[in-house]
């Protein structure tokens, strides 16, 4: 008789991916993003588990968003207190600070729950080619 097998957290492997946002569609590379950040491209995924792996993204800036969305897209956040209330357009977001847009997206794709911080740790966005990491994709596994 087969038994279902569980990883185990010694199995675990968080591989890098670096992903360019150069004139993709916001919400299609989120998803993208979303779904290597849960691990859901790995053979052995089980929801429960932190599987995901690393993801850098270079060229925030240039992110494509489809329709008018660059002039009416807005974002709200509240303090809670009186009067706490923000907006932001997408377009004043996008010159000063671009990484936003993307990380408001993909965390609006990962599931509510304890472990979605994590994942959210292992997300590195920057809005043009350069950044930190590129000893740590130059050794990844494939």
């Amino acid at each position: 008789m087969k038994q279902t097998s569980q990883p185990k957290g010694k199995d675990i492997n968080h591989a890098w991916h670096e992903v360019d946002a150069n004139g993709q569609a916001l919400g299609r590379l989120s998803s993208h993003i979303a779904g290597l950040l849960m691990g859901k491209n790995k053979t052995n995924y089980a929801p429960h588990l932190d599987m995901g792996d690393w993801v850098v993204v270079k060229n925030a800036k240039a992110v494509k968003l489809t329709g008018r969305k660059d002039k009416q897209k807005v974002y709200y956040r509240h303090s809670g207190y009186p009067k706490g209330f923000k907006e932001i357009k997408v377009e004043k977001l996008r010159v000063e600070q671009p990484e936003k847009i993307i990380i408001h997206a993909v965390k609006g794709m990962l599931p509510v729950n304890r472990l979605r911080d994590k994942r959210m740790a292992r997300l590195k966005v920057f809005a043009g080619d350069k950044h930190p990491f590129q000893n740590k994709l130059e050794n990844k596994q494939v």
